[in-house]
């Protein structure tokens, strides 16, 4: 798994101060003229290699990103025709159903039976 970018710069910082106190200590107990130790190799190899790591992945982040593919969308066959819708049955045949009568309808009917009744009291009355 590859390093992130953050974790190599703190690993520089602490490889410096590692490298720094290797070469104070060669440096008061062998003195200041003295090659450096293995230690010392070892450590600056390390910071070396670092660095590069952290060039490498500022260059490399400098790079254009691959985008992600557009999804082409695929067409979908047209939809079958539906079939056509049954005939209406007229208005009438709705009524004979036992549909509800209309205003018109009940007013007319209610004039007609008014009208019979006054028939039927005067044959009543005559017999």
């Amino acid at each position: 798994m590859p390093i992130r970018t953050a974790t190599l710069t703190h690993q520089i910082q602490k490889n410096g101060a590692r490298l720094h106190l290797a070469t104070l200590s060669r440096a008061r107990s062998q003195g200041a003229d003295q090659p450096a130790s293995e230690q010392e190799q070892a450590l600056l190899e390390e910071r070396r290699l670092l660095k590069e790591a952290r060039a490498q992945r500022q260059l490399q982040a400098k790079l254009p990103k691959q985008k992600a593919v557009r999804l082409v969308k695929v067409a979908k066959p047209p939809k079958a025709a539906k079939a056509p819708k049954p005939a209406k049955e007229p208005k009438e045949a709705k009524q004979a159903k036992g549909h509800k009568p209309s205003r018109a309808d009940k007013l007319s009917k209610k004039a007609e039976n008014l009208e019979a009744a006054k028939k039927a009291a005067k044959k009543s009355a005559k017999t």
